[in-house]
C-alpha cells in the first residue's frame, strides 16, 4: 500500500514539474522561425511604457526579418536597440525593423535589442499574460502570448526613470 501511493506522489510530483516547465518555456513557430519564451517585466501604476523580450531563431537557409510588432496593451510598439557607446546609454527606434540571419537567431533582452509598448493601456502585472503580433517580413504574421515577471528579473529595470 505505502509503494502504490508513493509511487502515485512520484507520478503527480512529475507530472506538475512537466507542466510547470512547459508554462515558463514557451514557444511559437512561423514558417523557419521559432520564437522562444516572450516575456515582458511588470511596471508600477501609472507607468506609460514597458518593455518586450524573446529570442527568435532562424533554422531556415534564407535571413528574415521583423519588420512590425503589436501588442494588445500598448497603444503602440516600436523595435528597439539600447547601447553603450563611448560611456553613454543609447536608446534608438529600428523603423526598418531587424534582420534575422540564417541559420541564426536574434535576442531582444534588457540592455539590447527589445520591444518598447508604449502608451500603456493599463499596468503589466507579475504572473498575468498579454498577447502580442510579430510581423516577418518572409515567414508573415505569429500570434504570441508575453508572460509578465517581476520587476527585478534578469537585467534590472532600464526603462523606468525614461521618458520617450
Amino acid at each position: 500500500m505505502f509503494n502504490k501511493s508513493l509511487s502515485r506522489a512520484a507520478l503527480a510530483g512529475a507530472f506538475l514539474l512537466v507542466a510547470a516547465q512547459g508554462a515558463l518555456a514557451h514557444e511559437f513557430k512561423v514558417g523557419s522561425l521559432e520564437i522562444k519564451h516572450p516575456w515582458s517585466r511588470a511596471t508600477p501604476a501609472g507607468a506609460q511604457v514597458g518593455g518586450g523580450y524573446l529570442t527568435i531563431k532562424n533554422e531556415g537557409d534564407t535571413e528574415d526579418r521583423l519588420i512590425a510588432v503589436s501588442a494588445e496593451i500598448a497603444g503602440r510598439t516600436e523595435i528597439h536597440e539600447m547601447a553603450v557607446n563611448n560611456g553613454t546609454m543609447t536608446m534608438r527606434h529600428l523603423p526598418n525593423g531587424i534582420a534575422v540571419p540564417a541559420k541564426g537567431s536574434v535576442t531582444f533582452k534588457p540592455g539590447s535589442y527589445h520591444l518598447m509598448l508604449m502608451d500603456l493601456k493599463k499596468p503589466i502585472k507579475e504572473g498575468e499574460a498579454f498577447q502580442g503580433t510579430l510581423t516577418f517580413e518572409k515567414a508573415g504574421t505569429v500570434q504570441v502570448q508575453f508572460a509578465v515577471e517581476g520587476m527585478g528579473s534578469p537585467g534590472g529595470s532600464e526603462h523606468k526613470d525614461m521618458k520617450h
